[in-house]
């Protein structure tokens, strides 16, 4: 083969190097991502209840005033203290019954419940008495619940409220800019419209966690100060509490308010379909006795 005919070998080319990452580079993007996982998890520890406190824990916690989310981790901390017969959270006693008129909804509603946790707590029933005229219903409520604990149907009212939907007005004239969809589960103080006046917008808030159950206004209509606009359903767990406490309580005329919950409907779980049915049962039965 002639000189000519030598296949020229083409040159080797090398790859240009990838450029590789500093290692402040690095560094950046691993604390990055280890803040991008514990973020949330610090987040759920700071606010989950569950997280077990240590009696100075508790005593700080009751006391911190610029957190009432910490109020609220120590009182359900005692709450359950209390349920195993712990005596050593009588010590915060006085202050769970002073919590009672704290300014927080959260905080009082929760407080409500502990009492009820136990029925020989110095001042929790007389505590609990005033509470049944709190603004808010779900701590009116609460505070009727634990009353029947003490054998004390002074609440009984406001336990049959519970099993009502509660109405939404709207606080003053304005425009809804926007409307929950019915049907859609809201929780304890969520939005359920917004209401707008000229340059104001004012969030429109349920008092109780549940289901948009009715709708008579929608987003663009003007509504004037106090119509009703708006129904939410009681939450299972509100209506099976309440149902429990007439079990014990209820009298022949609270029979119209339980019976809704007997019907076999999709929305009416079977456990509290059947709570209704016990209820109505005992409540005529303690009636028999007394016409006889």
């Amino acid at each position: 083969m002639s000189p000519e005919a030598t296949p020229q070998r083409s040159p080797v080319v090398s790859k240009p190097a990838k450029p590789r990452m500093s290692t402040r580079n690095r560094l950046l993007f691993f604390v990055t991502g280890w803040l991008i996982v514990l973020m949330p998890f610090l987040f759920w520890w700071n606010t989950w209840f569950g997280r077990q406190l240590s009696n100075q824990q508790l005593g700080e916690y009751l006391q911190d005033q610029k957190h009432p989310r910490h109020i609220q981790h120590a009182l359900v901390q005692i709450g359950e203290r209390m349920t195993r017969r712990d005596p050593s959270v009588i010590q915060w006693y006085p202050q769970v019954v002073q919590l009672g008129s704290y300014p927080v909804e959260e905080v009082r509603n929760t407080d409500a419940w502990v009492m009820g946790q136990d029925t020989s707590g110095g001042g929790f029933h007389a505590a609990l008495l005033k509470m049944l005229a709190d603004p808010s219903l779900m701590v009116r409520g609460n505070a009727a619940l634990s009353l029947v604990r003490f054998g004390d149907a002074t609440g009984r009212p406001q336990i049959l409220q519970l099993l009502q939907p509660a109405t939404i007005s709207a606080p003053q004239p304005g425009k809804l800019v926007d409307t929950s969809t019915v049907g859609t589960a809201i929780r304890q103080g969520g939005i359920v419209a917004k209401l707008q006046d000229g340059s104001q917008t004012i969030e429109i808030r349920s008092p109780i966690s549940g289901r948009l159950r009715r709708l008579s206004a929608f987003t663009g209509q003007t509504v004037s100060a106090g119509a009703r606009f708006a129904e939410i359903d009681p939450s299972t767990e509100q209506v099976w509490e309440a149902l429990r406490a007439l079990f014990l309580i209820g009298q022949p005329d609270d029979i119209s308010a339980v019976l809704p919950y007997e019907r076999e409907l999709p929305d009416i779980p079977d456990h509290i379909r059947r709570q209704a049915i016990e209820t109505e049962k005992a409540i005529r039965q303690r009636e028999a006795p007394a016409e006889q």
